[in-house]
């Protein structure tokens, strides 16, 4: 009778389970995304097929698939199966899990396998604990984490371990759920609403499938009408799937739709940049927040700080490279919605910081150089001459040491002769760039 109660329990449970772990897929087939680690011949699926799966550590954004993946070994493995959450296990949970391993290795020659869920967790101590059984083999462990592993896991922990990098899930990946979302949940959807759910998605699966959920009952109670007690239900056809559409969707991710087609990317981005290089940093910030409500990837946003840093503020504030480039590891390390901090501080920085575009032209200018005519030769002076025989070449011959002269400079000539006499970098007069040529010309006594 216990057991009655427990199988209705645990039916009735699975009934009311969030949409995305209804949808859990159980087959390797059944994984949406990730081809390039789980498609037909892919090393990672022939391992997992053939059951000689070693210690790995599968590393991605939040709804790309870890647990699935490692729930979907579980089911395919004659191993036995452990699993663990980093959030509340102990040293002491990991030490009883070693030890159930070396008594069923010892009575039934069975591996074991631990999936290890949130693995930065763990402290050093921690992951510590786990090295004897992952060094020995006595354990497999299948580390799951949204962290870099580079930072976040012990270097020997790691280093007996495969690391496996999944991706954000694309477009295509995410209408594949959306369509099984709407199929289990027996209502249908507005292209507009499909797209917003994709488009907000940012690659989480998981998310997408949690607004559905979530939509798809603000659909069915709005399409509901109850009826009058005392009138008989007449005999009815069968009546359309109920609609989930934009309002719906919106409603489920608490925000109103932002228009954000293609044009909308590149123009945006655009009016962004266009607005930072023109110091207005209250225009900077609010495109900054108009491509965030809508979606906009912030790599790519961060990636455009760190090109315009150089492009049109260059030697004007040289820490703006810094900043663009600190802004875009933040990215990486802390993600949304909490890296928008970082790249609000990096707009602000780079709005105000003075401009100019003079590293641009002087790029430019010694490309154009380089393909112009003439041999282009390295001079003698400047060949390398640590390798045998170069001296007999006359390589290095006449070259003058910097690191000899009491001023760290000598006046030779550092390029073919047909372009010794051009000149490419012309500083501007803003920030601290003036300074720096004034200084580099007084350093080497020259009006240039």
């Amino acid at each position: 009778m216990t057991d009655l109660f427990a199988a209705a329990a645990e039916e009735r449970q699975s009934k009311r389970a969030p949409l995305a772990d209804r949808l859990r897929p159980i087959r390797l087939d059944d994984i949406v995304g990730q081809d390039e680690l789980l498609g037909r011949g892919r090393p990672l699926r022939a391992l997992i097929e053939a059951d000689t799966l070693g210690s790995v550590i599968f590393w991605g954004p939040p709804g790309t698939g870890k647990t699935t993946l490692a729930r979907v070994i579980a089911r395919s493995t004659q191993r036995a199966f452990e699993s663990l959450s980093a959030v509340n296990a102990s040293v002491k949970d990991v030490r009883e899990v070693l030890a159930k391993a070396t008594d069923r290795l010892g009575q039934h020659g069975q591996g074991t396998i631990l999936f290890l869920d949130e693995v930065h967790r763990f402290n050093k101590s921690q992951q510590d604990a786990l090295l004897p059984g992952v060094e020995t083999g006595l354990i497999t462990l299948i580390g799951a984490t949204t962290e870099n592993p580079t930072f976040e896991v012990n270097a020997a922990l790691r280093s007996r371990s495969t690391l496996f990098r999944l991706e954000p899930l694309n477009e295509e990946a995410l209408r594949q759920l959306v369509a099984r979302g709407l199929d289990s949940e027996g209502v249908a959807a507005s292209d507009d609403a499909i797209q917003l759910l994709v488009d907000r998605g940012a690659g989480d699966g998981r998310q997408v499938l949690t607004s559905l959920g979530v939509a798809a009952a603000i659909s069915r109670s709005a399409g509901s009408e109850p009826s009058s007690p005392l009138v008989p239900p007449a005999d009815e056809s069968p009546t359309e799937p109920p609609m989930v559409d934009v309002a719906a969707v919106e409603a489920a991710l608490g925000t109103k739709a932002i228009r954000y087609g293609q044009d909308d990317h590149y123009d945006v981005i655009s009016a962004f940049i266009k607005s930072i290089r023109g110091s207005d940093v209250d225009a900077g910030l609010y495109w900054l927040a108009r491509m965030l409500d809508a979606g906009e990837s912030a790599r790519f946003i961060a990636r455009r700080l760190v090109i315009l840093a150089s492009e049109d503020i260059g030697m004007a504030d040289p820490m703006s490279l810094v900043i663009a480039d600190a802004t875009a590891r933040a990215v990486e390390f802390v993600g949304l919605p909490e890296a928008q901090l970082n790249l609000a501080q990096a707009v602000v920085h780079l709005a105000t910081a003075p401009k100019s575009n003079s590293v641009t032209l002087a790029i430019f200018a010694a490309k154009e150089a380089a393909q112009g005519g003439g041999t282009g030769e390295v001079p003698a002076h400047l060949r390398d001459a640590h390798y045998r025989d170069a001296a007999g070449l006359g390589h290095g011959e006449g070259y003058r040491y910097p690191h000899s002269d009491s001023t760290g400079w000598v006046d030779q000539e550092y390029r073919p002769p047909e372009v010794s006499d051009q000149v490419y970098y012309s500083p501007s007069e803003h920030g601290a760039e003036p300074a720096r040529w004034e200084r580099w010309k007084k350093e080497r006594n020259t009006d240039a």
